[in-house]
């Protein structure tokens, strides 16, 4: 049978060398602006004898990260990975500015080719680790292979953390708020550093900077969110209540979250913290409230009843130039991973996506404001983005889930930051 990879479609050239940086001056202008307007601030650690090139990690909570990274590095060039949507912009333009194309959560050989190329021109290849918006703030699962492209490269590894971003505009409701920002851009290992350490060791250097937690940041220097509709979006992450249990139930408008089976109801204040209306407040911290799903779902892992299928909706993206409408198909999640099944113009096609080979999927809530929320999953020349119908699912909880059964399925190998 048939995958979505054998459709006659032309597809994105992943082999194409890179460009080396241009438009910088385009580049500078929009990243100052952004920069000035939320006040931002980047303190350098062990950065004094790091010169390109050198590998930059950082978190990814928003669009804002790409210019304060520009502003972090200035006045060399980058290229920055990002995911074939974003070549949608334009392809040219991306190519132009230094983008490297990639499918989400794939093994990669032509990307490692491409950034060993950066290296060598002595520029700095950026990598955004997480592969997708932090859903909640803080920090998510990070691939195995990084410690091993970090050697593989040998040059210095330099990660940097943004503060704000998501409280500034969250995943769940992208408006801005216009709240103030910081950086910390760290060395964490010099080259000869890298060439004595083990995969695993610089593994352990990055889980111990890639740590992040945007809400308490946010309470901690007590940055107030007036925007009257701070709250809105919050119930696609916080799908299920912690007081009656029901999952899919949750609502929210303005700066109030509601389950809409128990009655119960947050309210969220300006410095992101949650307070019951009525009763026992659960979880005060958002990102207590997420972990405590995630551990719910890692119950239903460890016991074997985790199970998710649904009619869906299906678009491909083989290229930068626009998607293609699938029609209609059947996705399976379960304890052996994605089944995705369709029919596309009288022919049969069939998706498998084993555990282990994913160690995390990306989802958009109301993506493009199309066919509402969506999974999408990736092969190295497609990518397909699955909306499910109904309302009795939260593609939050597929993509716990697809975490929590890679580390159950490799014995807790991956690295939870």
């Amino acid at each position: 049978m048939k995958t979505p990879a054998d459709m006659a479609f032309p597809r994105f050239d992943m082999a194409r060398p890179p460009k080396r940086q241009g438009l910088g001056w385009l580049i500078s202008i929009l990243s100052v602006i952004d920069f000035k307007k939320h006040q931002g601030s980047i303190k350098k650690i062990n950065m004094e004898n790091i010169k390109p090139p050198y590998l930059l990690l950082v978190n990814h909570n928003a669009f804002l990260d790409f210019k304060i990274v520009a502003m972090a590095t200035k006045p060399y060039r980058t290229n920055s990975v990002v995911a074939i949507d974003g070549f949608l912009i334009s392809e040219w333009l991306l190519r132009a500015v230094g983008c490297i194309c990639t499918r989400k959560f794939t093994q990669d050989m032509t990307l490692v080719r491409h950034l060993r190329a950066v290296v060598d021109n002595g520029d700095i290849p950026i990598i955004y680790p997480e592969a997708r918006y932090s859903l909640c703030g803080t920090n998510a699962l990070l691939p195995e292979s990084i410690g091993k492209l970090a050697k593989f490269l040998k040059v210095p590894l330099v990660v940097m953390i943004n503060h704000g971003h998501h409280i500034n505009s969250p995943f769940w409701n992208l408006k801005e708020r216009g709240t103030r920002v910081e950086s910390t851009m760290t060395g964490i290992a010099s080259a000869e550093e890298l060439a004595a350490l083990s995969a695993e060791e610089v593994n352990e250097r990055i889980q111990k900077a890639f740590v992040y937690d945007d809400f308490a940041w946010q309470k901690e220097n007590q940055i107030a969110v007036t925007f009257a509709q701070r709250a809105e979006g919050l119930h696609k992450v916080l799908y299920q209540c912690p007081h009656c249990k029901a999952e899919y139930q949750m609502t929210s408008k303005d700066d109030t979250l509601t389950c809409t089976a128990c009655g119960k109801s947050w309210m969220m204040d300006e410095y992101g913290q949650l307070n019951a209306n009525d009763g026992k407040t659960e979880f005060s911290h958002i990102p207590d409230w997420y972990e405590w799903e995630r551990e719910n779902v890692k119950q239903e892992v460890l016991t074997g009843t985790y199970h998710f299928s649904a009619d869906v909706r299906v678009d491909s993206l083989p290229n930068a130039k626009r998607y293609i409408d699938l029609g209609k198909g059947k996705l399976t999640h379960g304890m052996k991973g994605f089944v995705l099944e369709g029919n596309y113009q009288g022919e049969d096609y069939r998706l498998e996506k084993s555990v282990v080979s994913m160690y995390s999927c990306h989802i958009e809530y109301n993506y493009l404001g199309k066919h509402g929320d969506c999974i999408d999953i990736n092969t190295l020349e497609d990518t397909l983005y699955i909306y499910p119908e109904g309302e009795d699912f939260s593609v939050t909880k597929i993509a716990l889930a697809t975490e929590e059964l890679y580390k159950h399925e490799t014995g807790g190998k991956g690295i939870i930051l």
